[in-house]
């Protein structure tokens, strides 16, 4: 029963910091690994829990979809479907080990171009005289790159998102945080349809509902926690959960 409460709890804190500014799945997996799973398993299993949390988000959001740039959300949304199947597919076919090597300095990356990227997207503007932007095509192949990593192994995913959206379009991150758990919610979805078939996810079924359970009701609350905080605040929570992640996988590693 103290492990089933481990995982709820984990389940709670995962949903909540997905609706908020991602980061989930970096309490999620940690907590499954701790009563036994193995990673494989516990990075199948976390993104199924997860995903049913990630729509209850997505729901509570749906009045505040704005577009990312000129694509249309059902492009955007289409592209993450197609890549997190991808990488989902890649999970059950090759090894993870020097993956997870790249994954600090990826997380690096996210959370420097979240802090500056607005700013340096407004310097280059200013001192080409025109603003910086992304076209349509490349805003789609870099989200279904996005998405196959995030099938793959799903981590930061959002945050990876909102930095691309941050520096290539110079959209707010509090603007782009519906959009974006929309976006993680798609990926969730299409990883789960293949690890709930191919994976042993279903191997722990009493794990496996109480993250959901708990992702679910952390999903449900962090939304309307993130609805109600002003946009500098939902920035420095999306920071400071991108640097702790980066500063804790850096020291994982």
């Amino acid at each position: 029963m103290s492990e089933i409460l481990l995982v709820l709890l984990a389940g709670v804190a995962a949903g909540a910091l997905n609706a908020v500014g991602g980061g989930g799945t970096f309490v999620a997996l940690p907590a499954l690994v701790a009563v036994g799973l193995s990673p494989v398993t516990a990075n199948a299993s976390s993104t199924v829990a997860l995903a049913p949390g990630a729509l209850a988000s997505a729901w509570v959001y749906r009045r505040q979809l704005t577009p990312v740039g000129t694509v249309s959300t059902t492009s955007l949304t289409t592209v993450s479907v197609i890549g997190a199947g991808l990488g989902a597919g890649l999970v059950l076919a090759l090894p993870a080990v020097s993956f997870a090597a790249a994954v600090p300095w990826l997380l690096a990356f996210a959370t420097l171009v979240l802090a500056f990227g607005r700013r340096v997207s407004r310097a280059v503007g200013a001192a080409t005289g025109r603003s910086v932007g992304m076209t349509s095509r490349a805003v789609l192949i870099c989200q279904f790159l996005l998405a196959v990593y995030g099938g793959y192994f799903g981590g930061a995913v959002g945050i990876m998102m909102l930095a691309l959206w941050s520096i290539g379009l110079g959209i707010d991150t509090a603007v782009s945080n519906p959009m974006r758990i929309t976006q993680f919610a798609a990926i969730c979805l299409s990883a789960s349809a293949l690890f709930l078939i191919a994976s042993d996810a279903l191997d722990s079924p009493l794990f496996l509902a109480a993250l959901l359970a708990g992702a679910v009701a952390g999903g449900l609350a962090g939304a309307h926690l993130a609805l109600r905080l002003p946009a500098r605040l939902l920035r420095g929570t999306v920071l400071t959960t991108a640097a702790t992640m980066t500063v804790l996988y850096f020291l994982r590693s």
